[in-house]
């Protein structure tokens, strides 16, 4: 993990603001949605990806009733329900 040295309070709501230079690192833009997970006593942001909902894999995703799943898993599904996949 890289230190910034940078510091913020957070407001009367429990906002923080990302300072401009960390934004423009990790390539965040305004309206960007962020994942916000944890790790023993650590806060962790990064920028948010969509992935299976099946493997977490990130590659030939499709929505289906708002859910991402990846075309090899609608293959390995169609394959569980007796279903023939032509390619």
């Amino acid at each position: 993990m890289k230190e910034t040295g940078i510091v913020r309070k957070l407001d009367e709501l429990g906002r923080i603001t990302l300072p401009i230079e960390l934004r423009r690192t990790l390539h965040l833009a305004e309206r960007d949605s962020i994942e916000i997970s944890t790790k023993d006593d650590k806060i962790i942001l990064q920028k948010y990806e969509p992935v299976d909902i099946f493997t977490g894999e990130r590659e030939d995703l499709i929505e289906y009733h708002g859910k991402k799943v990846s075309k090899k898993s609608i293959i390995e599904m169609a394959g569980l329900a007796g279903l023939e996949i032509r390619q």
